[in-house]
């Protein structure tokens, strides 16, 4: 038995990052009738011309690939719009085997109309409640973690066994995540590695139709495209999965000190008259790591309160023009950092709603110099005992600073920067360029005194 396994999707969807065809069938089986798309045939239509008014002349082929849709239901579209007088035939190449279509005047006149209510263009989207189906079917939730796993993905990595024991079961339990401890600690590190622990694929839509309003949902910045063996659109497209799916890893979204809550809702452009959803929605069937907790352009009491229900109900409630509201499912594992106590971020009442609150604290010697190694080992510097423990004793406790897992990275690199710099030995490092480091590296108390003194008469110069 694998370390990781997706118990709850349906058969065939493990692990392995080579689904095959017939298995995504099974879960999103091609169209191949119009009404199969759950979409209008006046919807189709319409985003059909407006591909073509985009294009100028197109093939069937083509129509296929920007559409994602079969031949059968693009054979039905094209007739019916034929018998309308808004396309017509055209040859295309040399021998004039292979034709195009293009548009009318009456065409091209529905396509502008089209594209003055929406600007969307791409491949037909999924209806809601089909897209809901398949996040329940593929939920992250039912991803069993084991401690076999974890130690796998976090071979190399010092992190206390504490950690781990706390941060596996974390990730099963389907309740979101609060991390904290000091700055440096490896808080944002370890949370990124986290989602190392999922090696399944989930299946993302391009866009989703809420009553024909079209919101895009694929991202490239976020969703990462895994390869398929499916064979290129042809005429015959009755094989395979739902085009209209792209097969990704799980996705991976992380936010900073940029996020704002319009950011958490579905944005409308009114220039392209395009909806794009929000973070959140992106985040479905992965997970959502909210870095620097307590730093965003939003306040933590509004950021907190905008999850209180999709926590507790897994599902989130979005808004689009004109009041309409419609849900979507909330499937993701929702992790917070901060370097912030969590007391001064939210109130008791919140946080019994996080299932776990996991505490990064400062490394022990034994700890900090196996990191202290590992940096010496990728940045080719000759690995000095006597040096590791001059910064042990004499920088770090004589300085009374705490073992921080940045610490070696940060105070080795500065210090080789230094030797470069006065021509020497880049992989022998010594006790005065290291104190060098230490010294450039943290704030002077002899600065910030004097510096303190400075501001207070510049103020007493204004009474």
């Amino acid at each position: 038995m694998n370390d990781v396994t997706n118990i709850g999707a349906p058969q065939g969807l493990d692990n392995d990052l080579s689904v095959p065809t017939a298995e995504l069938q099974a879960l999103v089986a091609r169209p191949l009738a119009l009404a199969d798309t759950g979409l209008s045939r006046h919807f189709l239509t319409e985003l059909m011309l407006k591909h073509l008014y985009d294009a100028g002349l197109l093939t069937a082929r083509q129509l296929m690939q920007r559409l994602a849709l079969a031949g059968p239901v693009l054979e039905e579209l094209i007739e019916f719009l034929r018998k309308e007088v808004m396309i017509d035939v055209h040859g295309q190449g040399f021998d004039k085997r292979e034709l195009s279509y293009g548009l009318t005047q009456r065409g091209r006149d529905t396509a502008i109309d089209a594209y003055a209510r929406s600007g969307y263009l791409g491949p037909a989207p999924v209806p809601i409640q089909r897209y809901r189906e398949v996040v329940a079917a593929q939920t992250v939730h039912h991803t069993q973690v084991t401690a076999g796993t974890l130690n796998r993905v976090f071979s190399g990595v010092v992190l206390k066994d504490a950690l781990k024991q706390q941060l596996g079961p974390a990730m099963n339990s389907g309740r979101a995540i609060f991390i904290y401890g000091p700055a440096g600690t490896g808080k944002t590190y370890i949370t990124q590695k986290l989602t190392g622990l999922f090696t399944d694929t989930c299946l993302i839509p391009y866009a989703i139709s809420v009553n024909e309003q079209v919101i895009a949902l694929f991202d490239p910045l976020l969703h990462q495209p895994v390869d398929s063996a499916e064979p290129s659109p042809n005429l015959m497209l009755n094989q395979g999965h739902d085009p209209r799916f792209v097969r990704c890893k799980r996705p991976e979204v992380v936010t900073g000190g940029e996020l704002g809550m319009d950011m958490l809702e579905v944005h409308f452009n009114p220039v392209t008259k395009e909806y794009q959803a929000p973070l959140q929605l992106k985040a479905n069937n992965g997970i959502f790591i909210i870095d620097d907790m307590g730093r965003q352009r939003a306040t933590p009491m509004e950021i907190f309160n905008r999850w209180i229900v999709p926590m507790e109900e897994k599902q989130d409630y979005l808004t689009l023009g004109a009041g309409r509201h419609f849900q979507t499912p909330f499937d993701q594992i929702l992790v917070f950092s901060s370097n912030i106590n969590p007391l001064d971020l939210a109130d008791e009442a919140f946080l019994r709603r996080i299932g776990y609150k996991i505490y990064f604290g400062f490394l022990q010697a034994d700890e900090y110099g196996r990191i202290w190694q590992q940096v010496c080992a990728e940045k080719g510097i000759r690995f000095d005992p006597a040096l590791l423990e001059f910064a042990l004793t004499q920088l770090h406790a004589g300085h009374q600073v705490g073992l921080r897992p940045c610490h070696p990275r940060d105070l080795l690199g500065m210090a080789q920067d230094r030797v470069r710099y006065m021509d020497g030995d880049a992989a022998v490092l010594d006790i005065e360029s290291l104190t060098w480091a230490w010294d450039s590296y943290f704030v002077s108390l002899n600065a910030e005194v004097e510096m303190s003194s400075t501001t207070l008469n510049r103020r007493n110069d204004h009474v």
